[in-house]
């Protein structure tokens, strides 16, 4: 890819820069918890976004996608925002830097990525992160701490591409490192690293292919059942600011002033969040076993309480557990998107040939599979 980037860049401006990088993102469990100000337990990945990029003398960013084969140029200014949306994620980074009193002035860049798009391992904050990352270092002296970097990438989400994400993501690009996972408390923003180098298992994701039109206005919907719960725990327990706060007696408590449907979102929640904690432990004790069934357990909670699994997704869940598969849940927002699953090395090609086999016979397409491995986050190369 770093090759490809540089042929094209020679082509473009006729000179070399300086070669940042970012990464996507797996989440191994957490799901959901981060708007509930729960634990999310990130790590960055192998497959990410890398830029060749040099200052132009000029208050003009001249880009290159490669990856869509098109070039835009856009001023720094308020009013020079780019309509390309690939674009907008560059222009944002950099009105967002301005905006916090730091220096942008006008590159040439050349990137290209290889996060598959749509398989919910956040490619917009790779990309962010490698812009933030690169403008930093290029004309800050890098005073800009990381976790402003993450702030960067969702502020650029929020305000130039009509996404009101969390922080984890951003706060994944911007703090990964190779043999560890975050555990990110969303409510405090503290955060500690935890080993995460299996030997003898490999970590896959199973791609449906499929994204199910339900996504934004559930993703609403539960939202505010998970905020009703905690209002009503609250009226008896005020210490409970995020549900994430609450003890799962308290919910019992408040069963019958409530409706069914915000019971058992709040149950899995109040659950997810304390599974976290167990693989935490899990990981220091190097128990694959355990971290193996909370995934399950969480996947369980997903489809049954917080209900934003899917068909398919369901069907690689319960082909894992046959082909035994350590461990196995939807990741992500659900409705469609990947599985995530740890698979012991020797189980690993019969589970891939049969997941294949059997999701393509059963929905008439086949899944797509990613391999990844646990790595670094933003940096220069």
């Amino acid at each position: 890819m770093k090759e490809k980037i540089a042929k094209k860049f020679q082509e473009q401006f006729g000179c070399e820069g300086d070669f940042f990088a970012s990464a996507g993102r797996i989440n191994l469990i957490g799901e959901h918890t981060d708007y509930n100000g729960g634990y999310v337990f990130p790590g960055a990945i192998d497959k990410g976004i890398i830029a060749e990029i040099k200052p132009n003398g000029t208050d003009k960013v001249r880009a290159f996608s490669v990856d869509i084969n098109e070039y835009v140029e856009f001023g720094l200014n308020e009013e020079d925002a780019p309509s390309q949306s690939w674009a907008r994620y560059i222009f944002g980074v950099c009105r967002e830097t301005i905006k916090r009193g730091f220096v942008v002035k006008g590159f040439d860049t050349v990137f290209a990525g290889d996060v598959p798009l749509g398989a919910g391992l956040s490619s917009s904050a790779a990309l962010e992160s490698t812009f933030a990352y690169a403008v930093n270092y290029l004309f800050n002296e890098e005073k800009i701490d990381r976790f402003e970097l993450a702030k960067i990438g969702q502020s650029t989400e929020h305000n130039y591409c009509g996404v009101k994400c969390g922080i984890m993501d951003q706060f994944a690009s911007c703090f990964g490192k190779k043999g560890a996972l975050i555990r990110l408390n969303c409510k405090t923003l503290e955060y500690k690293y935890f080993p995460f180098d299996p030997k003898g298992y490999k970590l896959v994701l199973i791609d449906s292919c499929v994204k199910h039109e339900l996504a934004s206005s559930a993703y609403n919907k539960r939202r505010a059942s998970c905020e009703n719960a905690a209002a009503a725990i609250r009226k008896n327990h005020p210490e409970v600011d995020f549900l994430s706060d609450a003890k799962r007696v308290w919910l019992d408590e408040v069963r019958a002033e409530i409706p069914e449907e915000d019971f058992l979102r709040a149950e899995y929640v109040i659950g997810e969040v304390q599974r976290v904690l167990d693989v935490c432990d899990a990981l220091e004790r190097g128990d694959y076993e355990t971290v193996g069934e909370m995934m399950y357990q969480t996947h369980f909670g997903l489809s049954r309480l917080y209900e934003v699994s899917c068909e398919e997704l369901d069907f690689l869940n319960k082909l894992a557990r046959k082909c035994e598969v350590t461990g196995s849940r939807v990741m992500g927002g659900g409705f469609g998107g990947c599985t995530i699953n740890l698979v012991k090395d020797e189980l690993y090609d019969s589970f891939v040939k049969t997941a294949i086999e059997q999701f393509t016979a059963k929905f008439g397409h086949a899944p797509k599979v990613y391999d990844v491995v646990i790595s670094d986050g933003a940096r220069k190369l």
